[in-house]
């Protein structure tokens, strides 16, 4: 299998040595550029799998990359993770909201990294296939919009279906109402943030009727919204 393409964008020469040396001892193929214009000249030119963009760049910040990648069609599905010493939640939400799979802030393990962003190219792998998800015995075929919990088949809408490939394709991280709305409604369609916690109540009651552990891996975050978890599953 060839080996994954990579484009680390950063300024920071000792960030992007660092990043290299880590990707390619995970077997990656690594690019590096140092500006939004070297960068989106690399993703013309050499089609990375997954880019690693830095917020703070000289000659335009990585956001306004970002923004660019997301409104083309040729470059809307390439993943995006953003690399920030921005922790500050509006900006983290400011990412994710222009189109950012997932964001890490500095300092970071590159370990970590990595394993963020192997999940994400098997989320792009199972996107592209439209195979299916699982989680324990969850199990959520694109193709066919059937959903199965304990090989016992569940009733739901196809907003909750939606619902649900949303949640099971981004596990363990926390999205507001609005964020939810856009991904799974689009961002060009009115509707209330409220109407989310409808279709969260129905979701979690087609997953109580089976096995109610499993409405409980949709999980409210106070003040936030909502995150899927299926961190303690292995543990029942």
């Amino acid at each position: 299998m060839a080996a994954k393409k990579v484009l680390v964008v950063d300024d920071e020469s000792s960030i992007r040595e660092m990043l290299r040396l880590a990707l390619e001892l995970a077997d990656f193929e690594c690019r590096e550029a140092t500006d939004i214009h070297e960068a989106y000249q690399l993703i013309t030119d050499d089609a990375p799998d997954i880019v690693l963009l830095d917020w703070m760049l000289p000659g335009g910040s990585g956001i306004e990359l970002l923004r660019r990648l997301k409104k083309e069609e040729a470059t809307q599905a390439l993943p995006v993770i953003m690399l920030t010493a921005k922790t500050h939640e509006d900006n983290v939400i400011q990412g994710l909201d222009v189109g950012a799979d997932d964001y890490i802030t500095k300092p970071f393990a590159p370990k970590e990294l990595i394993a963020r962003m192997k999940a994400i190219l098997r989320r792009s792998v199972n996107d592209g296939a439209g195979s299916e998800l699982r989680v324990g015995e969850l199990i959520l075929e694109i193709d066919s919009r059937r959903v199965t919990l304990a090989s016992k088949a569940l009733e739901m809408g196809p907003t909750e279906f939606k619902l649900l490939e949303f949640f099971m394709s981004h596990p363990e991280r926390a999205f507001s109402r609005s964020q939810v709305l856009d991904r799974v409604w689009g961002a060009n369609v009115y509707v209330e943030e409220r109407t989310v916690d409808v279709h969260i109540r129905r979701l979690r009651k087609a997953l109580q009727a089976v096995n109610p552990i499993y409405a409980d891996l949709i999980q409210t975050v106070r003040g936030t919204g909502y995150r899927f978890s299926p961190r303690d599953l292995a543990a029942v």
